[in-house]
């Protein structure tokens, strides 16, 4: 009688714990299927984070992207003018109002000129070529640096021109010197390039720092001939 009693509580206890391993089971699925979503979202956020820092990503002094200069457009306007216009009521300095600068000694044929007369980047470069068969002046070790930066502090001005531009394609320009030389120095100040504006660089009397420029800013410049 006690085995026939047994027998059904029995059969009922197994049938209990079929159905909580299904349950736990499903669960179990249930869980692996949201952690799986969970991955995809993360991965999937990952992604998209790695693609905004890519965009923003640029290395300072070498390439900056093009949205980074805000006024390109009117730079490179400023850098593509009419040759008609630049020639237009041209003329070469007038001696007093120029500094000859003395070179590196690693140089005696190079010869350097200190323009104090303000005037556009493109205009310097003309002027450059046109008055002394040279260009802008290019700066390639920190001695020299600092030796223009002793002669452009006499401009009284706060910047002068030198001969680095931002050029290039698509999304990515680079800075390079009009005179062709190899970018191979730079003497930015903190927060330069990335946060400054303008295609065109200029060097600070005090300190010798260089900073991105609007081409269209009328400052003192140095030619290279």
């Amino acid at each position: 009688m006690q085995r026939l009693l047994l027998l059904p509580i029995l059969l009922l206890g197994t049938v209990s714990a079929l159905h909580l391993e299904n349950d736990v089971a499903h669960l179990e699925s249930l869980e692996t299927e949201a952690d799986l979503g969970q991955d995809l979202v993360s991965s999937r956020e990952q992604e998209r984070d790695l693609a905004l820092t890519e965009e923003v990503t640029q290395a300072e002094g070498e390439e900056v992207k093009a949205s980074a200069c805000q006024d390109a457009s009117e730079d490179e306007e400023a850098m593509e003018s009419d040759p008609a216009a630049l020639d237009k009521d041209f003329q070469c300095p007038r001696e007093e109002d120029t500094v000859e600068v003395q070179g590196s000694p690693r140089c005696r044929a190079c010869h350097y000129r200190l323009v104090r007369t303000p005037t556009t980047f493109a205009n310097a470069q003309n002027i450059c070529s046109k008055c002394y068969g040279g260009n802008l002046l290019s700066i390639h070790n920190f001695n020299f640096n600092y030796r223009i930066q002793c002669y452009a502090s006499t401009a009284n001005q706060a910047q002068v021109w030198i001969g680095g531009i931002l050029r290039g394609w698509f999304l990515w320009k680079r800075f390079c010197w009009t005179d062709g030389s190899h970018w191979n120095f730079a003497y930015w100040s903190p927060g330069q390039p990335g946060n400054g504006s303008g295609c065109c660089v200029a060097l600070c009397t005090k300190g010798g720092y260089w900073r991105r420029a609007r081409c269209k800013k009328r400052l003192p410049f140095i030619c290279s001939f």
